[in-house]
């Protein structure tokens, strides 16, 4: 139900190539109260082809869209992806209580419930919810196809030309001269390559993997992944787990692999803290891959020497202090694995 006189109006999303669906959706929170404030989302995450665009980019690209007086009633707030329901509402409402001044603003929620995707729209009592309805048939995934699938820039434009603001074209013409589109597209073909091989399967694949988190006093160790998806991208070790192995196993087989870090299994068992299974269905650009991680800390030593090998072009110790300033160089979710185990982020 609809608050008949809210002072905010909210609209949630990632907005990866803003389209006439989204701009319909904040013009429809402009015309329901004076104020409107635009939540993007994945605000931190490394350039991939699901996420091209960095935080900055999309404000530009929805301001472009907007005239002159609705520039100046909409604001934007950077939301971090962080896979856990319960902590990512409650970062959305601190955002909003430092926007607004009072986490008693009178606020409605404008989105569409259209799938699983949006079951957020729920997750906010307080907030009156406003569906504006299905907005025609656009999806940012198709038209991130037409963009990281063609050859050529004027062609992927005609074909979703009818979908996104003439702002947005232009953006995307400026925005091609950046080093980035060539990039972008090799990492999309080879997904598709890889979502293909799987495509005459009986059932969607579930895959499963495993992730090491290593911590020496304040360091913590890190690859720089040498292959697709990702590849230059900051992550934990790790790696599909092999027929015959354990979760354990698969781990430190996988550890010794990218990085020549091995030590005597009882050690190992010794300086292991926890195992978190990940399994947000977004969480990787595969398709739904389930990752166990383990969290070793082997307390105050010297560091030991390491070399990137096998799917890691490189290897090396990172002092935890300096991995907020790294966040968007993170490959899928590994900033917020470790996050999660080292508790790295304060924002709520």
């Amino acid at each position: 139900m609809t608050d008949p006189h809210p002072e905010w109006a909210a609209c949630i999303g990632r907005f990866q190539l803003f389209h006439d669906a989204q701009l319909a959706l904040i013009r429809e929170g402009l015309a329901l109260a004076p104020r409107c404030a635009v939540l993007i989302g994945s605000a931190f995450q490394a350039r991939s082809p699901r996420n091209p665009f960095t935080f900055q980019e999309r404000v530009e690209t929805i301001r472009l869209a907007l005239s002159e007086a609705e520039r100046a009633r909409v604001d934007f707030l950077a939301i971090r992806d962080v896979f856990d329901e319960q902590r990512w509402v409650r970062q959305v409402r601190t955002a909003m209580a430092k926007l607004t001044g009072s986490d008693r603003t009178r606020v409605v929620l404008v989105g569409h419930r259209k799938d699983p995707t949006t079951e957020y729209l729920h997750d906010f009592p307080g907030w009156a919810l406003h569906d504006i309805g299905r907005q025609g048939e656009i999806h940012g995934k198709a038209l991130r196809a037409a963009l990281f699938g063609g050859a050529w820039l004027e062609a992927s434009l005609a074909a979703i030309a009818d979908q996104v603001p003439a702002s947005t074209a232009e953006f995307l013409r400026a925005w091609a001269q950046l080093p980035f589109l060539h990039k972008l597209r090799e990492e999309w073909a080879e997904l598709a390559q890889e979502h293909d091989k799987w495509a005459g399967a009986p059932y969607p694949p579930v895959f499963v993997t495993v992730d090491a988190v290593v911590r020496i006093a304040d360091q913590v160790l890190l690859i720089r992944r040498g292959r697709a998806p990702g590849k230059g991208l900051l992550a934990m070790p790790g790696g599909f787990i092999e027929q015959r192995e354990t979760a354990w196993q698969s781990a430190l087989r996988e550890l010794a692999e990218e990085t020549g870090f091995e030590l005597l299994p009882s050690e190992m068992e010794h300086a292991l803290q926890a195992m978190r299974v990940f399994d947000h269905p977004d969480r990787s650009q595969r398709g739904r891959v389930i990752t166990h991680a383990f969290y070793f800390d082997l307390g105050a030593r010297m560091l030991p020497e390491i070399a990137g090998s096998d799917d890691a072009a490189e290897a090396r110790w990172v002092p935890i202090a300096q991995l907020p300033a790294l966040e968007e160089q993170f490959h899928d979710d590994h900033f917020h694995i470790l996050d999660a185990f080292l508790g790295i982020t304060k924002d709520v």
